[in-house]
């Protein structure tokens, strides 16, 4: 019987995205984005899991110098930064690559430029911040080919493939972190190896291990592959945190994290991932907002607990 109510849920759940996926192009934008900033203020104000976790993340974030009415309105405009993503990731094809690449301002972009100049591979280590998908359709013109990518895999396969046919449709090549004909280190390693390019978000480690790192302060684990291929393929490897902007997007590049190949993986790999996440401390810091993660980051902080009492958005 589970079975078969999760099938459904499944189904329902691939048919909405569906169908959200075709309602909104056809919205006008300020249309589209007034409703999913409510829908960001509905999420909010319900408190679930994700938006507790998220709560408590951002009081990290901030170093716990926010009173609990400014953090209610910091979560509130995360929430409603993470709806902005949702909303252009809907309508995403219909902006067209002039937009995008008119809209974003790269500061940093001549790190970038040194490694391809040097006929090296670029890896871009990313947190789930601002639109990543829109950086990805940035990076596909500005490198003039396909980069490859990671996806985690969802349930169920239908939905999955929607979003792998819709990120491939974009420019991407994109693997399935884990069910695929072979392990996605292999096929990057590869790609990397050939003097491709590669974006792999980095700041929550979905699988088992991690490398260790001092994360605004705290112990966290982050996945170690971005810096370990680097090392073995010679890319270079930066981290990148995109951000929203008024008109458009922000991506910030920072200079490359050096990996040696000859250095014992043991010791460069998390040196490499220290390295990453004090880029991400920075760059997150200056605009928590624009940091989507409704996940655990660090085993020492929960979710907070529900409230009885939330203050209502104006």
């Amino acid at each position: 019987m589970s079975g078969a109510r999760d099938r459904l849920l499944g189904r329902a759940a691939d048919t909405g995205y569906a169908a959200g996926w075709r309602a909104v192009r056809m919205l006008p934008e300020p249309a589209a984005r007034a409703l999913f900033d409510r829908a960001g203020d509905w999420a909010t104000a319900r408190e679930g899991t994700g938006v507790r976790r998220l709560r408590a993340n951002l009081r990290v974030v901030t170093g716990g110098t926010l009173s609990e009415a400014e953090l209610d309105d910091l979560t509130r405009a995360a929430m409603r930064s993470y709806a902005r993503y949702w909303q252009e990731a809907f309508r995403l094809p219909t902006l067209g690559l002039d937009r995008i690449v008119a809209g974003t301002t790269v500061p940093g972009i001549e790190h970038l430029e040194e490694a391809r100049a040097a006929g090296r591979g670029v890896i871009l280590a990313l947190p789930h911040s601002g639109n990543w998908d829109a950086a990805g359709v940035w990076f596909i013109n500005w490198l003039g080919g396909p980069f490859m990518t990671v996806a985690e895999r969802l349930r169920p396969e239908s939905l999955y493939r929607r979003f792998l046919d819709y990120r491939e449709s974009l420019g991407m090549r994109v693997v399935p972190l884990t069910g695929g004909p072979r392990p996605s280190s292999e096929v990057l390693r590869d790609w990397l190896a050939d003097g491709g390019s590669a974006c792999l978000l980095v700041d929550r480690n979905l699988g088992a291990g991690g490398v260790p790192v001092t994360f605004f302060g705290r112990r966290a684990t982050m996945p170690g592959g971005a810096a370990l291929l680097a090392a073995e393929t010679g890319a270079s490897l930066h981290p990148v945190v995109c951000r929203f902007t008024d008109r458009g997007w922000r991506l910030q590049v920072h200079p490359e994290v050096p990996v040696t190949a000859g250095d014992d993986p043991r010791t460069a790999v998390p040196t490499a991932m220290q390295a990453v996440a004090d880029a991400f401390t920075e760059s997150i810091a200056e605009r928590p907002e624009d940091w989507h993660m409704l996940g655990r980051i660090w085993p020492d902080v929960p979710a907070d607990d529900p409230r009885p009492a939330r203050r209502q958005p104006a």
